[in-house]
């Protein structure tokens, strides 16, 4: 048994690492399709063969839905793709898109043992992309048959990653599911947040699809606390999950805030995304939501303002900028992502911050100032701090905010003042449960948790499943015996 494993297995000593093809720079700076191509099978199963199938997997480990990564590595290798697929979806619901987006640099990749060897990681973020699509092709991803239809219900505020994957997997047990959203599309940020470069919204939109085949009912353009309260649809479901994200852009207080020109990052990504998907922007197409011919400044180091210079480029800036007040190793975006991003021509001014925004009615440029990084602060992270007589000038004709999410108010929102929140604004809930203050109301993903990876979503929405189902069955056992 041993030899028949390690002829397909632990070959990272004669196998070097090989990542999918990416796009010369030349060629995808002019559009929005994906930058990496997918692997063809000799090379996915070659790759998978380097898994040396750790005793103590740090993959999974470091995986927050604890892929069983190294299995369906092996099936991989071995060529059994369909159980690779089952095994990869077991724990995941969003394979596809995780394979894509997910920071692979930061989870399992960057904890595998043969990359901290020196052997250079499994490429574990195409191979998940590669048996995902496999799949998709081969007809093996199918709408649920649910066999014991059940008549309790549950309503889910938020279509985005959270909602969706705790959706699923109620609708597996037959309870009858309604998602609430006030876009005219699902998916939350994948459809209308992150850039086609890293993720093209057929994969949002066939996984949504299926969902819809099996019996999950969508009601788009809804809002909560205008459409209906909150107890509204505490009344017309047996259990609710808010899984709304976050979306409220934090705000940078410097003189002249108030110029034209200045633009949350998710107005200036929304409205890209928008046109992708062939809708009539009128700012965009007004030239106001749009960096062609721009200085373009983008402040922030996140993920999200890896998003806008990239976005920036395609869109034909003059010139792009990403101002971070910190230096690269500890800038909390993919290195992978800064990496693209300074291939295709975004340069990073390092260790900055802006002081004040100068113009006359709209924004002309910046002072900004040089940062040093002194003792760490209480999150561990070295604390950022103002250079004196450091100030420059930086030219601008528009800035994006990328500085991170806050929650909305959702009490007010929703017509529900006595919902519970923390001292951060996002849901108070139940530790184990998940459950709010209020019977029934289930809470999951971003709202809880803050702005976080769609990663991270999805396990708060299987988790939330749980929970309900227990809640369910709980409460369908008490109306029986008082039957």
């Amino acid at each position: 048994m041993l030899k028949i494993m390690t002829d397909k297995m632990l070959k990272f000593t004669n196998i070097s690492l090989q990542n999918p093809p990416k796009r010369e720079v030349l060629t995808r700076k002019d559009d929005f399709n994906e930058i990496y191509s997918e692997y063809i099978h000799e090379k996915a199963a070659e790759q998978s063969s380097r898994c040396s199938q750790c005793g103590v997997p740090f993959c999974q480990i470091h995986c927050p839905l604890s892929n069983n990564i190294p299995d369906w590595l092996k099936l991989t290798a071995e060529g059994r793709l369909q159980e690779a697929y089952e095994l990869a979806q077991s724990t995941n619901n969003m394979p596809e898109v995780c394979g894509r987006i997910c920071p692979q640099d930061r989870l399992c990749e960057g904890n595998c043992v043969i990359e901290q060897s020196g052997h250079g990681t499994v490429t574990i973020g195409s191979v998940e992309k590669y048996i995902t699509e496999n799949a998709w092709n081969k007809g093996w991803i199918k709408p649920i048959k649910v066999r014991n239809e059940k008549k309790q219900s549950v309503g889910i505020i938020g279509a985005g990653p959270a909602g969706l994957a705790c959706a699923e997997q109620l609708r597996k047990q037959g309870y009858q599911i309604t998602i609430y959203d006030r876009y005219d599309r699902p998916g939350g940020l994948l459809i209308y947040g992150i850039p086609n470069f890293k993720l093209e919204k057929y994969v949002v939109e066939r996984r949504t699809k299926i969902l819809e085949e099996s019996g999950i009912k969508f009601v788009q353009n809804f809002e909560v606390g205008k459409d209906s309260s909150l107890n509204q649809l505490r009344e017309k479901h047996d259990a609710m999950l808010i899984a709304t994200g976050v979306y409220k852009p934090r705000e940078i207080e410097i003189p002249g805030s108030n110029l034209k020109n200045i633009f949350p990052a998710m107005d200036f990504l929304t409205a890209s995304n928008r046109k992708g998907l062939g809708d009539k922007v009128e700012l965009f197409d007004k030239g106001i939501l749009n960096s062609e011919k721009k200085d373009v400044v983008v402040i922030g180091g996140g993920d999200t303002a890896m998003d806008c210079v990239r976005t920036s480029v395609r869109q034909k800036a003059k010139s792009v900028k990403c101002l971070y007040r910190r230096d690269r190793e500890n800038m909390p975006g993919s290195t992978r992502e800064v990496a693209n991003a300074e291939e295709e021509g975004v340069e990073f001014i390092w260790l900055s911050s802006p002081k004040e925004f100068l113009g006359t009615n709209k924004i002309e440029s910046l002072i900004v100032n040089k940062i040093k990084l002194g003792d760490p602060d209480e999150s561990g992270r070295k604390k950022p701090e103002i250079q004196k007589d450091s100030e420059f000038n930086l030219k601008a004709d528009m800035v994006i905010k990328a500085l991170g999410f806050d929650p909305e108010n959702l009490p007010k929102l929703f017509g529900s003042e006595d919902l519970q929140i923390t001292r951060w604004g996002t849901l108070k809930t139940d530790f184990d449960t998940m459950e709010t203050n209020l019977q029934g109301v289930f809470a999951a993903g971003d709202i809880i948790r803050g702005a976080s990876l769609v990663v991270w979503a999805i396990k708060d929405g299987r988790d939330a499943a749980l929970s309900i189902e227990k809640y369910l069955k709980t409460k369908s056992l008490q109306k029986t015996e008082a039957a």
